[in-house]
């Protein structure tokens, strides 16, 4: 297996110490795999199953590190300026289906 060591500023290291709790190992192997994972999905556009795998399995999926089309904002933004009411909760459970 291959060590990796990491060099970090001495306030750096100071402030890791305050989460002992924290695998800062097993952070860094899930930074890299996601890394590793978002670079082919950018190429590809597909995911292996190892990939999806690992993506469930930490509800992640590289597609939430793109950045919003700008359409897409736009369409947010005119929704968020437009004409809002307030809804009573019979009102979302009809519109929900749950009576």
């Amino acid at each position: 297996m291959v060590s990796i060591t990491v060099s970090v500023e001495d306030f750096f290291k100071e402030r890791l110490k305050i989460f002992p709790w924290v695998n800062w190992s097993e952070v860094g192997r899930e930074e890299t795999l996601k890394r590793d994972i978002f670079d082919r999905f950018i190429k590809t556009r597909k995911l292996s199953e190892f990939d999806q795998e690992f993506c469930d399995l930490i509800d992640w999926h590289p597609v939430d590190e793109l950045p919003l089309k700008e359409e897409y904002v736009k369409k947010l933004k005119k929704i968020e300026k437009g004409p809002h009411s307030r809804m009573t909760l019979k009102e979302l459970d009809k519109l929900l289906g749950l009576k």
